[in-house]
């Protein structure tokens, strides 16, 4: 009895290590994406995203109506590349959240944007991660962008986080 026991434990430790190992090279995949967009590096960007890479946005404009932008990758490229040195820029992320299993993630990250210093806007990056040849690559990105003077008044918070947590359910339930 003690030796099943003895197999069991170890049957779970392991088990355990390698969901860890999977969340931290999920992880590690995503901070490489910022890294290269920080550094306005599209090579180290290409690394860890698939070629067909599909970006979206969601955003509330500043007459408080919502709207839906989808970008080409290789447009997200060129913008990263054509950012002038003299602009400083950073999406400083709040919090990776990752759930997979042995071939899909999700990658939930709050975070907050800041141009020059100053902060832009906030919101939340859902990243899509394949296991593709024994490598975690992002599939997708969809992002939610609030402005920072909408998120200035208590009484819109409130209203920006409800309609959050509506992207939020309604994304995963698709």
């Amino acid at each position: 009895m003690k030796k099943a026991l003895l197999i069991f434990a170890l049957f779970v430790t392991a088990h355990n290590l390698k969901a860890q190992t999977a969340s931290e090279a999920i992880s590690a995949t995503v901070k490489i994406f910022f890294e290269g967009m920080h550094a306005r590096d599209t090579l180290k960007i290409k690394s860890v995203c698939d070629k067909d890479l599909i970006l979206k946005s969601v955003y509330i404009k500043a007459d408080k109506s919502t709207t839906v932008k989808n970008e080409e990758f290789q447009f997200f490229l060129k913008s990263v590349m054509s950012i002038p040195e003299s602009i400083t820029f950073e999406e400083r992320l709040l919090d990776i959240k990752v759930q997979n299993d042995e071939l899909v993630a999700t990658a939930f990250t709050p975070y907050e944007f800041y141009l020059n210093q100053k902060i832009s806007h906030k919101g939340t990056n859902i990243f899509i991660l394949g296991k593709i040849d024994g490598t975690w690559k992002i599939l997708g990105i969809t992002d939610s962008r609030i402005k920072w003077f909408l998120v200035r008044k208590k009484a819109d918070l409130y209203k920006i986080l409800y309609f959050y947590l509506i992207i939020k359910i309604s994304h995963f339930q698709k």
